[in-house]
Protein backbone atom coordinates (compact mmCIF):
# COMPACT_ATOMS: atom_id res chain seq x y z
CA UNK A 1 0.00 0.00 0.00
CA UNK A 2 2.15 2.68 0.97
CA UNK A 3 4.46 1.71 -2.25
CA UNK A 4 1.52 2.99 -4.10
CA UNK A 5 1.52 5.84 -2.35
CA UNK A 6 5.05 6.56 -2.87
CA UNK A 7 4.60 5.72 -6.67
CA UNK A 8 1.84 8.92 -6.86
CA UNK A 9 3.29 10.93 -4.54
CA UNK A 10 0.57 11.14 -2.29
CA UNK A 11 -3.46 9.62 -2.63
CA UNK A 12 -6.08 11.59 -2.43
CA UNK A 13 -8.20 11.43 0.51
CA UNK A 14 -11.22 13.82 -0.15
CA UNK A 15 -13.25 11.25 -0.78
CA UNK A 16 -11.82 8.21 1.30
CA UNK A 17 -13.38 5.70 -0.89
CA UNK A 18 -10.39 7.12 -3.47
CA UNK A 19 -7.74 5.65 -1.10
CA UNK A 20 -9.00 2.42 -1.28
CA UNK A 21 -9.77 1.99 -4.67
CA UNK A 22 -6.75 3.59 -6.40
CA UNK A 23 -4.35 1.26 -4.24
CA UNK A 24 -6.44 -1.17 -5.46
CA UNK A 25 -6.06 -0.24 -9.06
CA UNK A 26 -2.57 -0.28 -8.59
CA UNK A 27 -1.43 -3.99 -6.78
CA UNK A 28 -0.65 -7.27 -8.81
CA UNK A 29 -1.70 -8.94 -5.75
CA UNK A 30 -5.03 -9.02 -3.77
CA UNK A 31 -5.70 -6.48 -1.11
CA UNK A 32 -8.39 -6.21 1.06
CA UNK A 33 -9.73 -3.12 2.64
CA UNK A 34 -8.39 -3.87 5.81
CA UNK A 35 -5.07 -4.31 4.50
CA UNK A 36 -5.03 -0.68 3.92
CA UNK A 37 -6.67 0.51 7.00
CA UNK A 38 -3.28 -1.86 8.77
CA UNK A 39 -1.47 0.48 7.29
CA UNK A 40 -3.27 3.64 8.09
CA UNK A 41 -3.88 2.89 11.70
CA UNK A 42 -1.80 0.36 12.66
CA UNK A 43 1.26 -0.07 10.96
CA UNK A 44 0.86 4.08 10.41
CA UNK A 45 3.17 4.10 6.89
CA UNK A 46 0.44 6.10 5.85
CA UNK A 47 -0.83 9.26 7.29
CA UNK A 48 -4.06 11.55 6.28
CA UNK A 49 -3.12 15.60 6.16
CA UNK A 50 -3.95 18.76 4.57
CA UNK A 51 -1.51 19.06 1.47
CA UNK A 52 -1.88 20.76 -1.94
CA UNK A 53 -4.65 22.70 -2.91
CA UNK A 54 -6.04 22.86 0.57
CA UNK A 55 -7.01 18.94 -0.54
CA UNK A 56 -6.66 16.36 2.07
CA UNK A 57 -4.25 13.86 1.04
CA UNK A 58 -2.83 10.72 2.09
CA UNK A 59 0.96 10.51 1.60
CA UNK A 60 3.65 7.93 3.12
CA UNK A 61 4.82 8.92 6.97
CA UNK A 62 8.65 9.69 5.00
CA UNK A 63 6.54 12.60 3.34
CA UNK A 64 5.07 14.09 6.31
CA UNK A 65 7.82 16.93 6.78
CA UNK A 66 8.20 17.45 2.79
CA UNK A 67 4.78 18.20 2.64
CA UNK A 68 4.25 20.23 5.81
CA UNK A 69 7.13 22.47 5.38
CA UNK A 70 6.16 22.62 1.17
CA UNK A 71 2.74 23.82 1.50
CA UNK A 72 1.19 22.69 4.63
CA UNK A 73 2.35 25.12 6.84
CA UNK A 74 1.41 28.35 4.87
CA UNK A 75 -2.38 26.74 4.36
CA UNK A 76 -2.08 26.49 8.65
CA UNK A 77 -1.19 30.34 8.54
CA UNK A 78 -4.08 30.93 5.75
CA UNK A 79 -6.64 28.80 7.78
CA UNK A 80 -6.07 30.43 10.94
CA UNK A 81 -6.01 33.82 9.68
CA UNK A 82 -9.33 33.42 7.94
CA UNK A 83 -10.84 31.98 11.10
CA UNK A 84 -9.13 34.72 13.37
CA UNK A 85 -11.16 37.49 10.84
CA UNK A 86 -14.92 34.88 11.27
CA UNK A 87 -14.24 35.29 14.84
CA UNK A 88 -13.47 39.17 14.83
CA UNK A 89 -16.74 39.63 12.34
CA UNK A 90 -19.05 36.78 12.94
CA UNK A 91 -19.32 36.44 16.79
CA UNK A 92 -19.32 37.85 19.79
CA UNK A 93 -15.66 37.67 20.60
CA UNK A 94 -14.10 41.01 20.95
CA UNK A 95 -10.09 39.87 20.72
CA UNK A 96 -10.22 36.55 18.52
CA UNK A 97 -6.55 36.05 18.09
CA UNK A 98 -5.53 35.62 21.64
CA UNK A 99 -8.86 34.11 22.25
CA UNK A 100 -8.07 31.53 19.58
CA UNK A 101 -4.51 30.83 20.83
CA UNK A 102 -6.65 30.11 24.25
CA UNK A 103 -8.59 27.59 22.83
CA UNK A 104 -5.73 25.97 20.76
CA UNK A 105 -3.50 25.53 24.10
CA UNK A 106 -6.94 24.15 25.66
CA UNK A 107 -7.58 21.71 23.14
CA UNK A 108 -4.20 20.55 23.32
CA UNK A 109 -4.02 19.93 26.79
CA UNK A 110 -7.12 17.73 26.49
CA UNK A 111 -4.93 15.39 24.36
CA UNK A 112 -2.11 15.31 26.10
CA UNK A 113 -4.10 14.61 29.34
CA UNK A 114 -5.57 11.94 27.51
CA UNK A 115 -3.07 10.07 25.32
CA UNK A 116 -5.58 8.72 23.30
CA UNK A 117 -7.39 9.31 20.26
CA UNK A 118 -10.15 11.43 20.95
CA UNK A 119 -13.39 11.96 18.63
CA UNK A 120 -14.36 15.95 18.11
CA UNK A 121 -17.49 15.66 19.80
CA UNK A 122 -15.69 14.62 22.80
CA UNK A 123 -13.44 17.61 22.67
CA UNK A 124 -16.16 19.69 22.39
CA UNK A 125 -18.03 18.48 25.48
CA UNK A 126 -14.49 19.18 27.33
CA UNK A 127 -13.95 22.64 25.99
CA UNK A 128 -17.16 24.93 25.84
CA UNK A 129 -15.34 27.63 23.89
CA UNK A 130 -15.72 25.40 20.50
CA UNK A 131 -19.36 25.44 20.84
CA UNK A 132 -18.83 29.29 19.63
CA UNK A 133 -21.27 29.53 16.69
CA UNK A 134 -20.26 31.62 13.54
CA UNK A 135 -23.47 33.40 11.92
CA UNK A 136 -22.65 32.75 8.68
CA UNK A 137 -24.88 34.45 5.28
CA UNK A 138 -27.33 36.01 7.90
CA UNK A 139 -30.83 36.99 6.05
CA UNK A 140 -29.93 34.67 3.35
CA UNK A 141 -31.38 31.27 2.14
CA UNK A 142 -28.41 29.82 2.79
CA UNK A 143 -27.56 31.20 6.02
CA UNK A 144 -25.96 28.90 8.59
CA UNK A 145 -24.37 28.65 11.85
CA UNK A 146 -21.33 26.03 12.20
CA UNK A 147 -19.42 25.56 15.52
CA UNK A 148 -15.62 26.41 15.00
CA UNK A 149 -14.69 22.39 16.43
CA UNK A 150 -13.91 21.38 12.74
CA UNK A 151 -12.11 24.73 11.41
CA UNK A 152 -9.96 24.47 15.02
CA UNK A 153 -9.05 21.17 14.14
CA UNK A 154 -8.22 21.66 10.93
CA UNK A 155 -5.68 24.37 12.01
CA UNK A 156 -4.06 21.96 14.86
CA UNK A 157 -3.50 19.66 12.35
CA UNK A 158 -2.03 21.99 9.50
CA UNK A 159 0.40 23.21 12.01
CA UNK A 160 1.18 18.97 12.68
CA UNK A 161 -0.05 19.06 16.45
CA UNK A 162 -2.61 16.18 15.72
CA UNK A 163 -3.35 13.90 12.89
CA UNK A 164 -6.71 12.08 11.89
CA UNK A 165 -6.41 8.56 13.07
CA UNK A 166 -9.21 6.14 12.40
CA UNK A 167 -12.79 6.81 11.24
CA UNK A 168 -15.52 6.81 13.20
CA UNK A 169 -17.86 3.59 11.61
CA UNK A 170 -16.99 2.17 8.48
CA UNK A 171 -13.91 3.10 5.93
CA UNK A 172 -15.96 5.50 3.89
CA UNK A 173 -16.90 7.56 7.01
CA UNK A 174 -14.94 11.34 6.84
CA UNK A 175 -15.34 11.56 10.92
CA UNK A 176 -12.27 10.85 12.07
CA UNK A 177 -10.83 10.01 15.85
CA UNK A 178 -8.03 12.49 16.24
CA UNK A 179 -4.32 12.05 18.02
CA UNK A 180 -1.58 14.16 18.94
CA UNK A 181 1.59 13.57 16.18
CA UNK A 182 4.01 12.53 18.50
CA UNK A 183 1.57 10.14 20.13
CA UNK A 184 0.66 8.65 16.96
CA UNK A 185 3.87 8.34 14.98
CA UNK A 186 6.38 7.71 18.35
CA UNK A 187 9.37 7.94 15.55
CA UNK A 188 8.19 11.15 14.15
CA UNK A 189 10.44 12.09 11.03
CA UNK A 190 13.14 15.42 11.38
CA UNK A 191 11.80 18.39 10.10
CA UNK A 192 13.18 20.08 6.92
CA UNK A 193 13.55 23.68 5.56
CA UNK A 194 11.48 25.05 2.79
CA UNK A 195 13.89 24.98 0.26
CA UNK A 196 14.47 21.27 0.67
CA UNK A 197 10.56 20.39 0.74
CA UNK A 198 10.10 22.38 -2.26
CA UNK A 199 12.78 20.73 -4.07
CA UNK A 200 11.93 17.32 -2.87
CA UNK A 201 8.48 17.60 -3.68
CA UNK A 202 9.38 18.66 -6.93
CA UNK A 203 11.63 15.73 -7.63
CA UNK A 204 9.06 13.31 -6.35
CA UNK A 205 6.02 14.60 -8.89
CA UNK A 206 8.72 14.99 -11.76
CA UNK A 207 9.42 11.27 -10.92
CA UNK A 208 5.98 10.30 -10.91
CA UNK A 209 4.53 12.58 -13.65
CA UNK A 210 7.23 13.88 -15.92
CA UNK A 211 7.79 15.06 -18.23
CA UNK A 212 5.17 17.95 -17.98
CA UNK A 213 4.58 21.42 -18.01
CA UNK A 214 5.71 23.49 -14.73
CA UNK A 215 2.07 24.97 -15.24
CA UNK A 216 1.05 21.35 -14.68
CA UNK A 217 3.26 21.50 -11.41
CA UNK A 218 1.98 24.98 -10.36
CA UNK A 219 -1.55 23.80 -10.39
CA UNK A 220 -0.78 20.55 -8.48
CA UNK A 221 0.73 21.88 -5.68
CA UNK A 222 -1.46 25.02 -5.14
CA UNK A 223 2.03 27.68 -5.03
CA UNK A 224 2.77 30.43 -7.09
CA UNK A 225 4.58 30.33 -10.27
CA UNK A 226 7.58 31.54 -9.18
CA UNK A 227 7.90 29.00 -6.37
CA UNK A 228 6.96 26.21 -9.22
CA UNK A 229 9.78 27.43 -11.35
CA UNK A 230 12.56 27.30 -8.56
CA UNK A 231 11.93 24.58 -7.02
CA UNK A 232 11.71 22.52 -10.57
CA UNK A 233 14.94 24.27 -10.92
CA UNK A 234 16.33 23.21 -7.97
CA UNK A 235 15.88 19.53 -8.82
CA UNK A 236 17.96 20.09 -12.08
CA UNK A 237 15.43 19.49 -14.43
CA UNK A 238 16.06 18.91 -18.23
CA UNK A 239 13.50 20.88 -20.47
CA UNK A 240 11.92 18.47 -23.14
CA UNK A 241 10.05 18.61 -25.98
CA UNK A 242 6.35 17.58 -25.40
CA UNK A 243 5.13 18.33 -28.80
CA UNK A 244 3.18 20.92 -28.38
CA UNK A 245 5.26 22.60 -26.22
CA UNK A 246 8.11 21.85 -23.31
CA UNK A 247 8.22 20.71 -20.08
CA UNK A 248 10.62 18.99 -17.62
CA UNK A 249 11.97 15.79 -16.54
CA UNK A 250 14.59 14.65 -14.43
CA UNK A 251 18.16 13.68 -15.87
CA UNK A 252 17.86 9.92 -15.62
CA UNK A 253 14.44 9.66 -16.43
CA UNK A 254 14.91 10.56 -20.42
CA UNK A 255 14.70 6.91 -21.82
CA UNK A 256 11.17 6.13 -22.92
CA UNK A 257 9.09 4.02 -20.76
CA UNK A 258 8.90 0.61 -21.68
CA UNK A 259 5.34 0.03 -23.47
CA UNK A 260 3.20 -2.85 -20.33
CA UNK A 261 1.00 -4.24 -23.04
CA UNK A 262 -2.59 -3.90 -23.19
CA UNK A 263 -4.65 -3.03 -19.85
CA UNK A 264 -7.43 -1.94 -18.38
CA UNK A 265 -8.49 -0.05 -15.32
CA UNK A 266 -11.48 1.42 -12.99
CA UNK A 267 -9.89 4.55 -11.58
CA UNK A 268 -12.04 6.51 -8.82
CA UNK A 269 -12.98 9.60 -8.06
CA UNK A 270 -10.24 12.23 -7.67
CA UNK A 271 -7.56 9.46 -8.37
CA UNK A 272 -4.21 11.11 -8.26
CA UNK A 273 -3.46 10.11 -11.68
CA UNK A 274 -6.16 11.57 -13.19
CA UNK A 275 -5.58 14.90 -11.01
CA UNK A 276 -1.92 14.65 -11.65
CA UNK A 277 -2.45 17.74 -14.62
CA UNK A 278 -4.07 20.50 -15.06
CA UNK A 279 -3.89 20.17 -18.79
CA UNK A 280 -5.29 16.80 -19.14
CA UNK A 281 -6.07 16.88 -23.11
CA UNK A 282 -3.93 14.39 -23.79
CA UNK A 283 -5.43 11.30 -22.04
CA UNK A 284 -9.29 12.66 -21.97
CA UNK A 285 -9.90 13.38 -25.17
CA UNK A 286 -12.72 15.25 -25.52
CA UNK A 287 -14.28 13.49 -22.73
CA UNK A 288 -14.01 16.45 -19.96
CA UNK A 289 -17.56 17.27 -19.74
CA UNK A 290 -18.85 13.83 -18.96
CA UNK A 291 -16.27 12.95 -16.53
CA UNK A 292 -15.20 16.27 -14.53
CA UNK A 293 -17.81 18.57 -12.82
CA UNK A 294 -17.77 22.13 -13.26
CA UNK A 295 -14.68 22.51 -10.66
CA UNK A 296 -12.33 20.32 -12.67
CA UNK A 297 -13.29 16.99 -9.76
CA UNK A 298 -12.33 14.17 -12.15
CA UNK A 299 -15.53 11.20 -11.20
CA UNK A 300 -14.63 7.50 -12.05
CA UNK A 301 -12.68 6.93 -15.00
CA UNK A 302 -12.05 4.10 -17.45
CA UNK A 303 -9.10 3.43 -18.70
CA UNK A 304 -7.89 1.63 -21.64
CA UNK A 305 -3.80 1.37 -22.71
CA UNK A 306 -2.86 4.62 -21.31
CA UNK A 307 -6.27 6.90 -21.99
CA UNK A 308 -9.61 7.39 -20.26
CA UNK A 309 -12.39 5.79 -22.40
CA UNK A 310 -15.34 6.06 -20.57
CA UNK A 311 -16.76 6.36 -17.53
CA UNK A 312 -18.48 4.45 -14.44
CA UNK A 313 -20.93 4.16 -11.43
CA UNK A 314 -21.68 2.01 -8.70
CA UNK A 315 -25.77 1.35 -8.65
CA UNK A 316 -27.94 1.03 -5.35
CA UNK A 317 -27.73 -2.90 -6.26
CA UNK A 318 -23.81 -2.56 -6.02
CA UNK A 319 -23.44 -3.43 -9.62
CA UNK A 320 -20.57 -1.70 -11.49
CA UNK A 321 -22.58 0.18 -14.30
CA UNK A 322 -19.96 1.27 -17.18
CA UNK A 323 -20.28 3.59 -20.59
CA UNK A 324 -17.87 3.75 -23.10
CA UNK A 325 -17.75 7.09 -24.82
CA UNK A 326 -15.36 5.84 -27.19
CA UNK A 327 -15.31 2.36 -29.62
CA UNK A 328 -12.86 0.34 -28.36
CA UNK A 329 -13.75 -3.06 -29.56
CA UNK A 330 -15.42 -6.33 -28.43
CA UNK A 331 -12.14 -7.27 -27.04
CA UNK A 332 -11.19 -4.01 -24.92
CA UNK A 333 -15.00 -4.15 -23.86
CA UNK A 334 -15.48 -7.46 -22.93
CA UNK A 335 -12.25 -6.26 -20.55
CA UNK A 336 -13.62 -3.84 -19.23
CA UNK A 337 -16.82 -5.27 -18.41
CA UNK A 338 -14.79 -8.17 -16.60
CA UNK A 339 -12.77 -5.47 -14.53
CA UNK A 340 -16.06 -4.05 -13.59
CA UNK A 341 -17.53 -7.04 -12.19
CA UNK A 342 -14.19 -8.02 -10.27
CA UNK A 343 -14.84 -4.00 -8.94
CA UNK A 344 -18.39 -4.69 -7.33
CA UNK A 345 -17.24 -7.94 -5.58
CA UNK A 346 -14.17 -6.29 -4.04
CA UNK A 347 -16.41 -3.65 -2.77
CA UNK A 348 -19.28 -6.49 -1.68
CA UNK A 349 -21.47 -4.40 0.35
CA UNK A 350 -20.06 -1.15 0.28
CA UNK A 351 -21.71 1.53 -1.70
CA UNK A 352 -19.46 4.51 -2.81
CA UNK A 353 -21.22 7.76 -3.81
CA UNK A 354 -18.45 10.62 -4.97
CA UNK A 355 -18.52 13.45 -2.95
CA UNK A 356 -18.29 15.72 -6.39
CA UNK A 357 -20.53 14.14 -8.91
CA UNK A 358 -20.02 14.50 -12.43
CA UNK A 359 -23.17 13.76 -15.19
CA UNK A 360 -21.73 10.14 -16.23
CA UNK A 361 -21.32 9.44 -12.82
CA UNK A 362 -25.16 10.57 -12.10
CA UNK A 363 -26.65 9.31 -15.24
CA UNK A 364 -25.62 5.62 -14.30
CA UNK A 365 -26.23 5.38 -10.76
CA UNK A 366 -29.66 6.17 -11.24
Amino acid sequence: MVDVARRLVALHSTDPATVYLSVRARTSEPVHPADIQDSLYERRELIRMLAMRRTVFVVPVESFPVVQASTTDRLARDQRTLLVKHLRDLTEVTDPDPWLAEVEQSVLRLFADRRAPIAAAELTAAEPRLKTTLRMAEGKAYAANPNITSRVLLILAAQGHIIRGRPIGTWLSQQYRWSLTDDWLPARPSPVDLPTARRELARQWLTSFGPAPIADFKWWTGWTMTQARQAIAATEAVEVDLAPGTGYTLPDDLTPTEDPGNWVALLPALDPTVMGWSDRTWFLGDHKESLFDTNGNAGPTIWLNGEIVGGWAQRKTGEIAIKLLQDVGSEATSAIATEADQVAKWLAEIRVIPRFRTPTERELSA
